[in-house]
């Protein structure tokens, strides 16, 4: 797969879970890439949990990117 393809993909994933309510949660970064945790609050005070495996560098940008404005948001 082309690099700016598995971006795109990779990208839809990630706007995917920020659109249903998702929020980042703990990101763990290693050789292999970057484990994404996303986690959503539901009507049980428990969180629904989501990971995301990614590859694609300019991916590991955009995430970082949206960590930032979370935390700004807070």
């Amino acid at each position: 797969m082309a690099s700016y393809e598995e971006f795109l993909e990779e990208k839809s994933k990630i706007d995917e879970l920020v659109e249903k309510g998702y929020r980042i949660g703990k990101v763990e970064e290693n050789l292999s890439g970057a484990f994404v945790d996303f986690e959503r609050p539901n009507e049980k005070k428990q969180s629904e949990k989501k990971q995301l495996h990614i590859l694609n560098p300019d991916t590991r940008k955009y995430f970082s990117n949206l960590l930032i404005a979370q935390q700004k948001n807070k």
